[in-house]
């Protein structure tokens, strides 16, 4: 089950010429694939553009009217493997995944696809995870783009201008026969807005019309001697092609109107547009319109650069500043052979006015803006407009005094304190699994633990410390391959979760231990769906799937592949199992690697799909059971064990009821869940016996109000006794 369901908003999708669509981002580029005629589409989910994938498995009804196939595919390389249906039809295929990391994975393929080139025109949708909302290694989609001769698109961050884009970037890549990729930030999959649609087009050739003339051009297959001449052809004919038509068409854009300070000018990556207009906006030199007062060149396409467009941009400015987020400064260094080549001395400043790393936010670019201004003043002598009191003191170094621990010491001012660190939900199933592991290796050790890409990376982090590298999606197991030496002590530890054993770590991962006869221990996390990237279906789901195959067993896989030692948990908050499983497979003395499967239901999408039938049934006066769990003030020592091997957001601590102690107790707040986790850690570790649950009832039976009220009778006088006596020993 995917985490949100796009039912009511595909319905969009079906709009016709003149009229108007308002949404979301993710909506409007899939409404974009229909109106230019694609005939297939296929992708990989990953923050941030999830959501495409299901917005388009909510939209089949409206693809199979159109003739449009679409796949999940199994990884990014499957996914850009589709294109090699547009390398002798003329087919538009587009595909979509996470930013580098979809790259990386997909890099053969689109290495080969762009040596050979198109016929069809083909879109790869990067959704740029870049920046401070980011979840993975730091790089950007440019150096890609570069490498394999690919253009790269970075459209405004309006729907008009997206979905523009996306129409362009197919008739891009069939007149220069060359794949096309676009970038699309967090902010702008997500952002809504408005834009006049057109109608959908089936596909000019369909699939089946394809398959019923097959073709075939040697000199297209990335084969040599043939890939020796593509290189060439990029360069001779492919190149001029697309830089031709990105200026005939328009696709890049100055907005000079009515500038004060013509001297000088900004270059722009189009994703960049909206937080640039914000800080000119901020710093007086823009209105709310976008009109700046200093010209602005907006690069949708970032590359190839167009350079005619940017040399007449630069020629007669005093200086320019290339607003170029991440790094290497690609876009600037490119400028900067132009600009000397053409003899044009236009002052290039960039990455020594900005940081050379990490997004750039309004607070960054006013930062920059500033340094810029203040190197090149208006030659007129007009002074630059004062900077609005909120936003001098946004800019403004912010400290924190921190109160040292030794006393007579002064105070420390620094300049930022410690963010929390992210960790696993509430009820997580995978908590008591490091749970379980933490207290196995209490036991008999630590061990090395290689981890995994997913919702069980946060292990490595405190109160588990598990965990010691992380090398990709699906690569836990062949993270800690190197570690397989009849000698050693003991046995390393690798974690995997079902969406990257289907991803590679299939073969990877288990088969490469077993066909290597590795010893050590493999844990596959099963969610029954890929949870991580925001529940979608995968071979493995528990739920059937009227469009794919599920409910193939993980287990049943990996003893297909060889595996001989393979137990199932089947419930992970069943610690004493968790702890018995994976204490044999660190101590069995069973050759070949030891598959332990861990399976649970993530708790998040669990919560998303329970609670609404919980609130209906309230709603209509049904009996609801719900329930909790809490600490018993009077016997909790203070120990906070179960925070310690849980860190469940739900337990926190309070003040001690009991004036004669100090030390603060367990509490469990109103987030709970109802997982259990914390009673067993204190059960499991023979610590604390202060959990008891409880049964909230709503819409009680007879029987159960009556139950109820005799309970109150009995325990009142007894309670009433108590307090008298504890009042009598305090006075």
């Amino acid at each position: 089950m995917a985490e949100r369901s796009f039912k009511q908003e595909v319905r969009k999708l079906g709009l016709t010429q003149g009229e108007e669509f308002e949404g979301e981002g993710i909506l409007a580029v899939t409404k974009a694939l229909l109106q230019s005629g694609v005939a297939y589409v296929g992708g990989y989910q990953g923050s941030p553009v999830s959501h495409l994938m299901d917005v388009l498995a909510d939209a089949r009804e409206t693809l199979d009217e159109l003739g449009v196939h679409f796949e999940s595919n199994t990884s990014e390389a499957a996914a850009a493997a589709m294109f090699g249906a547009s390398v002798h039809y003329p087919v538009r295929g587009a595909i979509t995944f996470k930013s580098t990391v979809g790259a990386n994975v997909a890099a053969d393929a689109l290495s080969n696809l762009a040596s050979g080139g198109v016929t069809g025109g083909t879109l790869v949708i990067l959704g740029e995870d870049y920046g401070e909302g980011s979840s993975i290694i730091q790089e950007r989609s440019h150096a890609f783009a570069m490498k394999s001769q690919m253009w790269l698109l970075d459209p405004r961050p309006n729907l008009a201008s997206i979905v523009a884009a996306v129409e362009k970037s197919f008739e891009l890549s069939e007149v220069s026969h060359t794949p096309v990729m676009m970038t699309l930030r967090v902010r702008a999959c997500h952002m809504h807005g408005r834009f006049q649609a057109a109608s959908n087009r089936r596909p000019a050739m369909s699939l089946a019309e394809a398959m019923a003339d097959p073709r075939r051009d040697v000199q297209r297959m990335a084969l040599a001697p043939a890939t020796f001449l593509h290189e060439h052809e990029k360069i001779a004919d492919r190149w001029p092609a697309a830089q031709r038509f990105i200026h005939e068409q328009g696709l890049n854009e100055v907005f000079d109107d009515e500038d004060r300070r013509a001297d000088i000018g900004l270059i722009v990556q189009g994703g960049l547009y909206n937080t640039l207009m914000r800080a000119l906006e901020l710093m007086g030199l823009a209105d709310v319109f976008g009109q700046a007062e200093i010209p602005v060149y907006v690069m949708n396409v970032v590359y190839p650069l167009v350079d005619e467009e940017v040399l007449a941009f630069c020629r007669g400015k005093s200086a320019v500043l290339m607003l170029e987020e991440g790094q290497p400064e690609f876009i600037e260094q490119a400028i900067h052979t132009l600009l000397r080549r053409a003899g044009i001395e236009t002052m290039l400043h960039g990455k020594d006015m900005l940081p050379r790393a990490g997004e750039y936010t309004i607070q960054v670019l006013l930062k920059g803006l500033l340094k810029f201004l203040e190197r090149h003043p208006d030659p007129a002598g007009e002074p630059a407009p004062a900077l609005p009191d909120g936003v001098a003191r946004m800019l403004a170094p912010k400290v924190v005094p921190i109160v040292p621990s030794m006393p007579g010491v002064p105070l420390v001012d620094v300049p930022e304190v410690q963010p929390r660190p992210p960790g696993f939900c509430t009820g997580c199933p995978e908590r008591p699994i490091f749970t379980a592991l933490k207290m196995v290796e209490a036991e008999i050790g630590r061990h090395y633990v290689s981890a995994d890409i997913g919702c069980h990376q946060f292990a490595a982090l405190p109160p588990f410390n598990i965990g010691a590298t992380s090398m990709g999606y699906g690569l836990g197991a062949a993270g800690a391959a190197a570690f397989n030496v009849s000698n050693a002590a003991r046995r390393t530890i690798s974690v995997m979760g079902d969406g990257g054993f289907w991803h590679n770590g299939l073969t990877t991962g288990v088969g490469n231990a077993v066909f290597n006869r590795n010893d050590n221990v493999i844990l596959l996390v099963d969610n029954g769906y890929s949870a991580a990237t925001g529940g979608q279906d995968i071979l493995s789901s528990y739920s059937p799937n009227e469009n794919q195959v599920t409910q193939v067993p993980i287990e049943q896989t990996v003893r297909g592949v060889g595996a001989k030692w393979v137990r199932t948990v089947s419930h992970t908050y069943d610690l004493q199992s968790m702890k018995s499983v994976l204490r044999e497979a660190l101590t069995t003395d069973e050759p070949g690697p030891k598959v332990v499967i861990a399976q649970s239901e993530c708790m998040l999408n669990k919560q998303r799909r329970i609670k609404p039938r919980i609130r209906d049934r309230i709603r209509s006066g049904k009996r609801v059971v719900v329930e909790r769990f809490g600490v018993d003030a009077d016997t909790c020592t203070g120990d906070h064990s179960c925070i310690r091997l849980s860190g469940c957001p739900s337990l926190s601590i309070r003040d001690n009821p009991d004036p004669l102690r100090q030390d603060p107790v367990a509490t469990v707040l109103s987030s709970c869940v109802g997982c259990g986790l914390c009673g067993e850690v204190a059960h499991a570790a023979v610590l604390c016996p202060s959990f008891y649950r409880t049964e909230l009832i709503h819409h009680p039976s007879r029987w159960e109000r009556w139950y109820a009220r005799l309970s109150a009778w009995v325990i009142r006088p007894l309670q009433k006794r108590l307090s008298a006596r504890e009042w009598n020993h305090a006075g």
